[in-house]
């Protein structure tokens, strides 16, 4: 099922319009989202990361908007769905009209929502992508739906036999891989690139980052990765709403650990338990 401004329809009755500002313009933000056990996972987090996304992008935040409005019509989307994990991607886009000056800044929304099943993989491979980059900046941070670089890359990916790419910035930096954040390991010191970078404002990256301040053996690093510092990492993992944790065993000719990331991923499934 579908929910559509709150009215719940099949997926083939769905009518959007060719005024529709996503598909015109990419005039849309998501947000990726977990629930297990009928548990929407981290969505404290989700919602303020959307309100904030919403005012940036000067779209009107509906009265009704609250936390616990989008949390009941999230869980009245997934009520039938039978499995123990769903994925749900939760679209927000300003309503149809008008070139690139929109008509209006109310927007409509919808929710669908899948069963998810984890995979896990013992090899996981990486490479850079560089045909195109991720440009720094705050509006990078922010999940639209114009989607362009990652969904090149991940063709690019694919016909290299990869299992993910890493996305670059306008300085040859490393901003994150096509789904999700990353980070990477060098002894005691955990960086990731910082928002400036153009990374996005991951929710797991963000409690990822909370573990590590509280962890007295690792010292954690927002800051301008090179793709240099990736042939020298002792491990390197990728983080989202999803997977959690996702270690990679290959980048080129490295190798590398995965001890931390299964740290990590155990120390994250104790905070999705307890919250």
């Amino acid at each position: 099922m579908i929910n559509y401004n709150g009215t719940l329809i099949s997926a083939s009755n769905v009518q959007l319009t060719h005024q529709n500002r996503a598909f015109k313009y990419g005039d849309g933000i998501f947000e990726t989202i977990k629930i297990q056990h009928n548990k929407i996972v981290f969505w404290e987090d989700h919602y303020f990361r959307l309100m904030a996304s919403m005012r940036m992008l000067r779209m009107k935040i509906p009265m009704e908007f609250t936390l616990e409005f989008l949390e009941e019509e999230i869980l009245k989307t997934v009520k039938n769905i039978e499995n123990p994990i769903i994925r749900v991607r939760l679209n927000v886009y300003r309503k149809d009209g008008g070139l690139y000056l929109p008509t209006t800044n109310e927007i409509d929304y919808l929710i669908e929502a899948k069963s998810y099943t984890p995979s896990t993989k013992d090899i996981y491979k990486i490479d850079l992508y560089k045909d195109f980059y991720n440009y720094s900046g705050l509006l990078s941070t922010i999940k639209t739906t114009n989607r362009m670089v990652n969904t090149l890359a991940a063709i690019f990916a694919n016909e290299n036999d990869m299992d993910n790419c890493i996305l670059l910035n306008e300085h040859k930096n490393v901003v994150e891989a096509i789904n999700g954040n990353i980070f990477i390991v060098k002894d005691s010191v955990i960086k990731t690139p910082s928002l400036t970078d153009g990374c996005i404002k991951g929710v797991v990256r963000k409690k990822i980052i909370e573990i590590l301040q509280k962890h007295p053996d690792y010292t954690v690093e927002e800051a301008s990765i090179s793709p240099f510092e990736l042939q020298k990492a002792d491990e390197v993992f990728i983080t989202n709403a999803m997977v959690g944790v996702q270690s990679v065993t290959n980048y080129r000719k490295k190798q590398f650990k995965t001890e931390i990331a299964f740290k990590l991923q155990n120390s994250l499934k104790l905070i999705q338990a307890t919250s």
